[in-house]
């Protein structure tokens, strides 16, 4: 029974469900909270579509959950070569995810800040739009602190993608690149938040880096353990 092969196309299944999903969440469904606009605009585009804005949130927490899935998977595929590695990339995978929808709190808070529902009607109208632009900068914020977790877990995941030898070698060293790569846009990003020159590096290579592993899941699987050579005396 080709166990290998279903738990790799199951893990490729769910990675592409969780890149479409995360794709169409923050770029069609959340394009209105982008922070790149002025504080009433985007307070009025919430406004606007309050529908489309909460159906957003919805998906990128089920975007997170297939996310989870997928490392699941690869920790079912990948503890043979090593159970305590890959239980590691899957307990920093989920402290991740836990910051990822803790900080979707914060859409909410600025879908009510942006609607001022009853209660806060106490505020001026520039005081809520002001609310709803911190509320949306605190959860770009936790989007980040996420990346901690998600980058360092490609570390023991790369490793055990190179160590397996039921997956490509260079699928691993490239995930262990981008985990470099992905800390340090981390450190960039929060310590020095008006600089980009590591993330015209870093976006293009976690793109290629994380499809290039989803396709090879997706289309060819994952080569069978070879059985030990038994000695003869």
């Amino acid at each position: 029974m080709k166990t290998n092969k279903k738990a790799a196309r199951l893990a490729g299944a769910l990675y592409l469900l969780y890149l479409i999903l995360t794709i169409v969440a923050s770029k069609v469904l959340l394009a209105s909270s982008s922070l790149n606009g002025d504080v009433a605009t985007t307070a009025t585009n919430i406004m606007a579509s309050a529908g489309q804005f909460r159906l957003g949130i919805v998906v990128d927490l089920v975007a997170a959950l297939f996310f989870f899935l997928a490392a699941w998977a690869l920790y079912v595929l990948l503890k043979p070569t090593n159970g305590p590695l890959a239980l590691l990339f899957l307990l920093l995978h989920l402290g991740g995810d836990a910051v990822w929808c803790l900080s979707s709190l914060n859409l909410f808070a600025a879908l009510l800040s942006a609607n001022g529902v009853d209660y806060l009607q106490v505020f001026a109208a520039d005081q809520l739009q002001a609310l709803t632009m911190l509320f949306l900068n605190l959860r770009d914020t936790g989007n980040w602190i996420a990346q901690l977790f998600y980058g360092a877990w490609l570390l023991p995941l790369g490793y055990l993608v190179f160590k397996s030898r039921i997956l490509p070698r260079a699928l691993g060293i490239l995930l262990m690149i981008h985990c470099g790569v992905w800390l340090l846009t981390f450190a960039q990003k929060l310590l020095l938040p008006g600089a980009d020159a590591i993330t015209s590096v870093s976006y293009p290579l976690g793109f290629i880096a994380e499809f290039a592993l989803t396709l090879w899941l997706l289309v060819m699987g994952a080569r069978e353990p070879q059985p030990a050579a038994v000695e003869v005396d």
